[in-house]
């Protein structure tokens, strides 16, 4: 097995924002965050070869606490990432960094760094337009907008929202858990799922002042679910839903007009068979649309595959893959459509697989990362 070393890196990670097109091949930057435990000290790169597979290591690029989720502008020119703490400057609250993109070398410049107004930032996102960015807030369990200045730099909260209530599980669903900031494809809703809720709320969004107001309509699930991402399939005709707790996946019809979701189908991750602890992490649509993929982890530790029918937008159950590692918190599809990089958090790698264009199935490489701490990555198209 191959074995690609970063520099003086023994942490970091790969995987999390699947991308919304099959690009053409061609070579791109892998952003990658990571929890700074250990040797980990903030948002590591790679360069990426998409014709040969090639990875090549860039090294630290930008030095930050706890950088666990990131977003890249749609104009390519800036990089955020929530900080995954319970204070900032003294205040309970985490906070959300922005930098400045080297598109030559790959290297972050930090801007500035502003509180997301609740502890335990998780995700971040930005609309179409790149001037808004949203994030969710785990251990407070809200959602917050931020202004983008021209220079990339970010405003204080337009908008910050408590969310309140509980479910069924007294431990994991005592309060709300916001779990992910998701904008609609065409930039005029903000979905969050909320673990200790159950539901996935949405707000419509004033693109004039940043803000979003109260929720409506609310898509509730099955109680214990513990909803956590979600993905859009590229026509934005469908979503999906992957459920920590449950470990399932649940389809939805999106509607653009008042931004609900209907929904369709509830399949589980896992097999028939499976007898263990579950949790589920991430979800991501291929960027042809024939497929979808989700994370578990507990003692599975594995990917699942669905196809996806085009016309009805329900699953079927393809296969289920082992990561190679322990506890793959996050993968991501290159922006080709050809490679997934699944990240195992506990176990100290990510593990490179070959999708299959015609049946979805993933192969292992033989390439894999020697990292600590995986958690996120997004891709840039390389100059």
């Amino acid at each position: 097995m191959k074995i690609i070393r970063s520099l003086s890196l023994v942490a970091a990670a790969l995987a999390c924002l699947p991308p919304a097109a099959v690009a053409a091949k061609g070579e791109f930057i892998a952003y990658i965050g990571t929890y700074t435990r250990q040797n980990s000290k903030g948002i590591y790169a790679w360069r990426f070869d998409a014709a040969t597979g090639k990875l090549t290591s860039i090294g630290l690029v930008g030095e930050t606490s706890n950088p666990s989720f990131l977003a890249i502008s749609p104009n390519h020119r800036f990089l955020y990432a929530v900080n995954e703490n319970n204070t900032f400057e003294g205040q309970p609250g985490g906070s959300v960094s922005a930098f400045s993109i080297d598109a030559a070398t790959g290297q972050l410049k930090a801007l500035n760094q502003v509180s997301t107004g609740g502890p335990g930032p998780c995700h971040v996102s930005l609309d179409k337009t790149g001037k808004w960015l949203f994030v969710a807030n785990y251990g407070g369990g809200s959602v917050a907008a931020f202004p983008v200045h021209d220079d990339g730099s970010l405003g204080k909260a337009s908008t910050f929202v408590q969310h309140t209530g509980s479910s069924v599980d007294p431990q994991r669903q005592r309060k709300p858990f916001g779990h992910s900031a998701n904008p609609s494809p065409d930039g005029r809703f903000v979905l969050v799922a909320d673990l200790g809720l159950d539901e996935v709320l949405t707000y419509p969004l004033d693109k004039v002042k940043g803000m979003l107001t109260p929720a409506d309509p609310i898509a509730k699930i099955q109680p214990g679910s513990g909803p956590r991402h979600l993905a859009f399939d590229p026509k934005g005709k469908f979503a999906y839903l992957a459920s920590e707790m449950a470990a399932t996946v649940t389809a939805f019809s999106y509607d653009p007009a008042k931004g609900g979701l209907t929904q369709l189908q509830t399949i589980s991750m896992l097999p028939a068979d499976f007898k263990g602890t579950k949790g589920a992490a991430e979800i991501a649509v291929h960027p042809s649309g024939k497929f979808l993929y989700a994370s578990n982890r507990g003692s599975s530790d594995t990917i699942a595959i669905f196809s996806i029918d085009a016309a009805k937008g329900t699953l079927t159950a393809v296969d289920y893959v082992p990561t190679g590692g322990k506890n793959p918190r996050n993968f991501a599809i290159d922006p080709t459509g050809q490679y997934l990089f699944a990240a195992n958090q506990d176990s100290a790698n990510v593990v490179v697989f070959r999708i299959d264009l015609k049946t979805g199935k993933l192969t292992p490489t033989g390439d894999r990362l020697d990292v600590a701490f995986p958690v996120c990555v997004t891709f840039l198209p390389a100059k």
